[in-house]
């Protein structure tokens, strides 16, 4: 991810989570060398984004998302293939994410990839409120 990328990023975070981040805290997060952002362009347009959280030997998958219109062709995989990629670059040796429990696609992925439930955080997301499941890969 590019400076020049985070406005539409921003518009992708909107339309994909209920208390999305802002465009400041992209340009903010560009700046920490404990994060990784990336992007998937489609026709010459950001498609899709992926956050990396690395902590020693520890890695979250922050957040993941794909424009709507553009959701089934794979992007979403080859984005989570390159953190994954870039996971064990860094010597991440656990990846977590949480992900909503009625979000059934973005679960078959996870899974398609070899995540497994850790557990599950109770009430963990607003609008609407919904619990999360925790998911670990071991890299």
């Amino acid at each position: 991810m590019a400076p020049t990328d985070v406005d539409r990023v921003a518009e992708l975070e909107a339309e994909s989570f209920s208390t999305p981040w802002r465009a400041d805290t992209f340009r903010t997060l560009l700046e920490r060398s404990a994060v990784e952002l990336w992007v998937i362009e489609d026709e010459r347009t950001v498609a899709g984004y992926a956050v990396l959280w690395c902590v020693l030997d520890q890695g979250e998958l922050a957040n993941l998302a794909v424009d709507e219109s553009r959701r089934g062709r794979g992007l979403g995989g080859r984005l989570l293939d390159r953190v994954l990629d870039v996971a064990r670059e860094r010597g991440v040796r656990t990846l977590f994410l949480e992900v909503r429990v009625s979000n059934e696609a973005a679960q078959e992925l996870y899974a398609s990839r070899g995540f497994s439930e850790l557990g599950r955080r109770k009430n963990y997301y607003d609008q609407p409120r919904e619990d999360a499941r925790l998911l670990e890969k071991r890299l």
